[in-house]
């Protein structure tokens, strides 16, 4: 019987674990607002992933080719054969001996991570896994065998999670960007190494792969070199002023201190809704964030009891970080059970806001 439902009640993590410790073997498809991924598992592991957004041959080629593991005429070659034969790109070019099976191993060893990491950031969406054999060369290079460990791949997930929660709204992995300007000035070798794979065509994480660095440090380069006005997001709108009204005539003559007074009255009712409406959307913003980081301490807690048989003394054991509003998280624990929460925008034990 097939295993669905919504990533609203069974978040992803607690998916891929019980696929794991139950060792089980088949597809996991997820739907989402702007993807369809397969994950693909035997005994329990991830050896393969399939995205309809992205076309990971096209990546593969395009990784190769900048990482200076292949030619462009190789490249070509292996290209206009898999239109022939419809194989694997990567089994062409192994099969041409144009690259190395331990180069065809990294990039779609990092590619697997980065379908399954962008996946924790899914706010809604639904999976559906359904229990089969999986025969290896039906997902990947039959040549290039890659077998991932569930619960590492997990515990990183939830790590990028952490880092990236820095970075929200100001980029995604399918972020592209374009150059502003072309000889900037006054920019570090790391900054430097990042734009000169800003091409308008590369997203994020084909940055990333090119590079090989890590994708936190790829992500935070980019941010500088879009906060310097070197780079901007491709699909960037421009901003429109929006026309001021045009001035009314009223038929109605009022001293010019009464229509002060009226004037001034309105701009301070007008101000005292934004700012109230301002600090419920911080509030609700910081909230969101704030119940995300509680599920990742409660499964970092409960992975640190599954490895020590018991729970962590301290939450500053697996993890230092503050909620949104600069606090630290109340952790405590009993014999089988433990507690672990934000005391939300109030700062108040025991009162509606707290965050479980």
């Amino acid at each position: 019987m097939a295993l669905r439902g919504s990533l609203k009640d069974f978040g992803l993590a607690d998916i891929l674990q019980l696929i794991h410790f139950q060792g089980k073997s088949g597809v996991l498809t997820l739907e989402g607002e702007k993807d369809r991924v397969k994950l693909f598992f035997v005994e329990g592991n991830i050896v393969g992933a399939i995205s309809r957004r992205r076309q990971e041959d096209a990546r593969l080629g395009k990784i190769l080719l900048k990482r200076g593991y292949i030619k462009e005429e190789e490249l070509q070659e292996a290209i206009q054969e898999q239109a022939r034969t419809d194989k694997k790109l990567g089994s062409i070019l192994l099969q041409k001996g144009f690259v190395d099976k331990e180069h065809i191993k990294d990039v779609l060893t990092g590619q697997i991570t980065e379908t399954v990491v962008q996946i924790f950031g899914w706010e809604k969406g639904t999976y559906e896994f359904t229990p089969q054999v999986i025969a290896l060369d039906t997902v990947d290079e039959k040549e290039v065998s890659i077998i991932l460990d569930t619960q590492h791949l997990l515990m990183e997930g939830l790590r990028i999670l952490d880092e990236w929660s820095l970075l929200e709204g100001k980029l995604t992995l399918d972020t592209v960007f374009v150059k502003k300007i072309e000889t900037p000035i006054g920019l570090s070798e790391e900054e430097l190494d990042i734009l000169s794979l800003v091409d308008g065509e590369n997203d994020l994480s084909t940055i990333i792969d090119i590079s090989g660095k890590d994708g936190f440090e790829v992500a935070t380069n980019l941010v500088s070199l879009m906060e310097k006005g070197v780079i901007e997001p491709k699909s960037a709108v421009p901003v429109i002023e929006t026309p001021k009204p045009e001035k009314k005539e009223t038929a109605i003559s009022y001293s010019l201190i009464s229509i002060f007074a009226i004037v001034l009255a309105i701009v301070i009712s007008i101000l005292s809704m934004f700012f109230s409406t301002a600090n419920k959307t911080k509030n609700t913003l910081k909230g969101f964030i704030a119940s995300k980081m509680v599920e990742n301490l409660k499964y970092k807690i409960e992975t640190y009891r599954f490895q020590h048989n018991t729970y962590p003394d301290s939450i500053n054991t697996i993890s230092n970080i503050l909620d949104p509003w600069g606090r630290p998280y109340i952790y405590y624990y009993g014999n089988d059970t433990f507690t672990i929460k934000s005391l939300g925008a109030d700062g108040k034990d025991g009162t509606e806001d707290d965050i479980y």
